[in-house]
């Protein structure tokens, strides 16, 4: 299967463009979850801004969301955001590193713009859990993202894990069905010896689990799913598989349906592909009338 990257492409390869041929900008682009993005030059060319707007930053600013942005960009955050927009980046290309490498690892700090927005809750339950693991007792705080309009990410810290769970919508009676046999591999994927150390993860149809059953406001309709991963502190032991457990699983939403909706296709094309080549039986089993001609006495033709 494939993997959706944490970064956004078109920052990327955007930024790398006008590093390399300093020109002016004006682009505007939604990434995943309606995120919405400008990237411009409204003073000089050599002066790229980057204003990022995303529908939970409010509930992201009250889990540290600030913090987390100040450690990665510091100086490159704007005093004055751009109107409309909740954070803006200023980038003065001419204090970009100059080696390849430094370089690289620079314009890939600025494409993760969102991902570290969304790891503030992350981040914050992880913490949380390793204080409640000393103390010996009690529970996180239930924390609660609402990055889509009828969904929401709901993070909970206990003295031995983290749970993490998502509110999907299937619009369709098939993707809830495909979403069902996909998230089952997870289960049974599971099972195999090389990686029994992935999270658990759980899927119930309507009824909402157990940790956020008493949270005002939930839907309970047949076309809802709620996705549960438990995340034990292996998953989160150092900054560097903290950094690749929180890139992936913000992505999982987007990765469920983004495979749902590629099975769709390929199963659609296969039907196509199945119908064409019926076509051509059908047409190879018509008989040929044949058509004679016959003459009367005068001549004359008959048919």
């Amino acid at each position: 299967m494939i993997l959706l990257e944490p970064h956004n492409l078109i920052i990327q390869t955007t930024l790398a463009d006008k590093i390399a041929k300093p020109s002016s900008l004006d682009v505007l682009f939604v990434d995943f979850d309606g995120v919405r993005f400008h990237l411009s030059t409204p003073e000089k060319k050599t002066v790229v801004q980057l204003s990022m707007n995303i529908r939970c930053w409010d509930e992201l600013v009250a889990y540290g969301a600030t913090q987390i942005l100040q450690r990665e960009y510091g100086s490159f955050i704007k005093q004055q955001t751009e109107p409309e927009y909740n954070i803006s980046l200023e980038i003065d290309i001419d204090q970009v590193p100059t080696d390849e490498e430094s370089r690289e690892a620079f314009i890939k700090s600025i494409s993760l713009f969102k991902r570290n927005a969304l790891a503030a809750p992350f981040e914050l339950a992880f913490k949380q859990q390793k204080e409640l693991e000393v103390s010996g007792g009690g529970q996180g705080q239930l924390m609660q993202i609402h990055y889509r309009d009828e969904e929401a990410i709901y993070i909970q810290a206990s003295p031995d894990r983290v749970t993490v769970i998502f509110s999907t919508v299937f619009r369709e009676e098939t993707d809830r069905i495909f979403g069902k046999v996909f998230l089952q591999e997870f289960v049974d994927a599971r099972r195999q010896p090389s990686i029994q150390n992935a999270p658990q993860v759980l899927y119930t149809n309507r009824d909402p689990p157990l940790e956020i059953r008493d949270v005002a406001g939930l839907r309970n309709t047949d076309d809802i799913g709620y996705v549960t991963f438990v995340l034990f502190p292996r998953h989160f032991a150092n900054a560097d598989i903290s950094f690749n457990t929180i890139s992936h699983i913000q992505l999982f939403r987007d990765y469920l349906h983004y495979h749902i909706k590629c099975s769709k296709a390929y199963m659609h094309s296969r039907m196509r592909h199945r119908v064409a080549e019926f076509q051509k039986v059908l047409n190879r089993a018509k008989t040929e009338v044949a058509t004679t001609e016959r003459k009367t006495v005068t001549g004359r033709t008959m048919r």
